[in-house]
């Protein structure tokens, strides 16, 4: 049993405490200003520290596409076919590519791995926690979601393949081809021949799994939505660079965006708008956003960096620690389990020395299943991940 005491307690759902978190079993078993440390519990005394739910990324190619790393190291897309439903993420995340350390030096528990954006259909992504060796061990859940991907990534690979799709409207036949090609498949009589993609589609189209469209500009959001209401699927915007501009579209719709990374260039003409200040206008209009890294684009340790720089250019603070919490964890499925500190709820905690939307703050130890991963010594100014073997 753990029990960690005099804390700054920011549940997330819920007004923030100074109190007591109990922990048992890796699970929270207690919370408030008045619980009682049973005899023999370790106990840590917060002195007043900021005690909140681990950070959840829920789009990054972390152990996929290593950071500074290039070529035959990278395992992100399957650029054989346009079609790659059924290739999984799980397959190919190294949980020792150094980017899951600075992920925990960062405050991030929890992570959303997908497939990259070269292919229109990409394929199953994966939740993750952020420390172990093995990957079924740190499994959330998998299938997360289903890749997709509209704009220049896919129809600039594959024109220069001089093969569809090499404009937007070919990217869109693709995936309506794939579609109507499930629906046929589902339609057919039990038993049904085995096939890996219809398969991954015919999960989306029962709704299990939400379809994540990749789109920047507005216009391809306004495509992403079309084919989400042509096939009845749920859809989740991925990046959302101009989706301030159907903002009200979207919240009517109850569609969530994954918005980010922010601390990027206009690299590319589909980023003409990207703007620090988007996040605080989509949520303005009432739209449910989580904020990413899309990491190694940007940093994963930098998550927190850019919900404090939103709210520097409007966001509500309460909302930028949404975004990296609850509303992530409602995107992948596991709102019931990370997000926010509640009884019964995975004991992922982050012991910050103060708010952590102040950029001089950091994570001082972090907890997944109330298991310690990470410390940082402040005497030293070094942070050290548990081992991972």
């Amino acid at each position: 049993m753990l029990a960690i005491t005099n804390a700054h307690v920011v549940p997330i759902d819920g007004e923030p405490f100074d109190g007591t978190v109990l922990v048992e079993g890796g699970m929270i078993l207690a919370l408030g200003t008045s619980v009682q440390v049973p005899a023999g519990a370790d106990v840590i005394d917060a002195k007043g520290q900021w005690l909140l739910p681990g950070f959840i990324d829920a789009h990054v190619h972390l152990g996929m596409h290593p950071e500074g790393e290039v070529g035959s190291t990278s395992d992100v897309n399957e650029m054989t076919d346009p079609v790659m439903a059924a290739v999984r993420a799980i397959d190919a995340v190294d949980p020792f590519d150094p980017g899951f350390d600075d992920a925990l030096a960062g405050g991030i528990t929890a992570v959303n791995v997908n497939p990259g954006s070269g292919n229109p259909i990409g394929g199953l992504a994966v939740a993750l926690h952020t420390h172990g060796r093995y990957i079924e061990e740190m499994v959330l859940r998998s299938p997360s979601g289903l890749k997709s991907a509209l704009g220049e990534n896919p129809k600039n690979i594959y024109g220069e393949k001089k093969q569809t799709p090499s404009t937007r409207l070919g990217t869109a036949l693709v995936i309506r081809k794939a579609f109507m090609a499930a629906q046929n498949w589902m339609a057919l009589p039990e038993p049904r021949p085995r096939d890996p993609h219809l398969e991954a589609l015919a999960m989306v189209l029962r709704r299990e799994i939400p379809w994540r469209q990749h789109c920047h500009r507005a216009d391809d959001i306004a495509t992403a939505i079309r084919l989400a209401d042509e096939f009845g699927y749920q859809l989740v915007i991925d990046h959302g660079t101009e989706a301030h501009v159907l903002g009200d579209v979207l919240a009517k719709r109850g569609t969530p965006v994954l918005i980010g990374p922010l601390f990027t260039t206009k690299s590319k003409p589909e980023l003409r708008a990207r703007s620090i200040a988007n996040p605080g206008k989509l949520a303005a209009a009432g739209v449910e956003i989580s904020i990413i890294t899309d990491h190694p684009v940007v940093p994963i340790n930098f998550l927190v960096h850019q919900a404090t720089f939103a709210v520097k250019e409007g966001l509500d603070p309460k909302v930028a620690l949404r975004a990296i919490t609850i509303n992530p964890a409602k995107v992948l499925g596991l709102a019931d389990r990370i997000g926010s500190l509640a009884v019964g709820k995975d004991a992922d905690l982050v012991l910050w020395s103060g708010d952590p939307l102040d950029v001089m703050q950091r994570a001082l130890q972090v907890f997944i299943g109330g298991k310690a991963v990470y410390t940082y010594d402040v005497d030293s100014r070094v942070g050290a991940a548990a081992s991972r073997v």
